[in-house]
C-alpha cells in the first residue's frame, strides 16, 4: 500500500473509558492512519480536538513510547511539571515507562489537532495520573482497575 486515501478512512469518536470518564471526550476524534495503512509494529494517528475537549485523561504507558507533533490549531499539553502551549509544528515525547502523565487540551475557539506515533506493544498498561484508574491492555482487550490492582468497578 502507498497513499492512504485520508477520506476513507472512519474517523473514530468515543473512548474505551469506563463512565463517568468516556464522557469527557467529547469532541476527540481521530483517524486511525496506521491500521488503515496494515502497520502492525506502531500506531499513527490525526487527533482532533473541538473547541474544549481533552485528548485524553491524563495518562503514561508502562511499555509504549508515543510522539506527537502538532499540525493544527493550538493546544495545551499537561504534565505533572505544569502546562506548555504546542502550537503548529511543535514536538513532544513520552518515552515508555516515565511516570509523568500528559494530556492535551484545546482551550481555543478552533479545532485543533495533532499527529500521534506511538509503540503497539503486544501487553501494555496505562496509568491515569489524577483518578484511581489503571487500564491493561493484552490479546485485543482492556481490562481497568483502580491503581492497587483490583477490579474497577466506578469511581471511589
Amino acid at each position: 500500500m502507498a497513499k492512504i486515501d485520508l477520506s476513507a478512512v472512519p474517523v473514530k469518536t468515543g473512548s474505551i473509558y469506563p463512565e463517568p470518564y468516556a464522557g469527557m471526550m467529547r469532541g476527540r476524534s481521530s483517524l486511525r492512519l496506521g491500521d488503515a495503512g496494515g502497520l502492525t509494529q506502531f500506531g499513527v494517528n490525526i487527533v482532533r480536538l473541538e473547541p474544549g475537549a481533552l485528548s485524553s485523561l491524563r495518562h503514561w504507558h508502562l511499555n509504549e513510547d508515543e510522539f506527537v507533533m502538532v499540525t493544527e490549531g493550538e493546544c495545551v499539553l499537561v504534565q505533572d511539571a505544569g502546562e506548555t502551549v504546542m502550537r503548529v509544528g511543535d514536538c513532544a515525547a513520552f518515552p515508555a515507562g516515565r511516570a509523568d502523565g500528559h494530556q492535551f487540551i484545546n482551550r481555543t475557539d478552533k479545532v485543533a489537532a495533532f499527529l500521534v506515533v506511538g509503540t503497539k506493544a503486544q501487553a501494555e498498561v496505562a496509568t491515569y495520573s489524577d483518578v484511581d484508574l489503571k487500564v491493561h491492555i493484552g490479546g485485543g482487550k482492556a481490562r481497568f482497575t483502580y491503581k492497587d490492582g483490583t477490579d474497577w468497578a466506578g469511581p471511589r
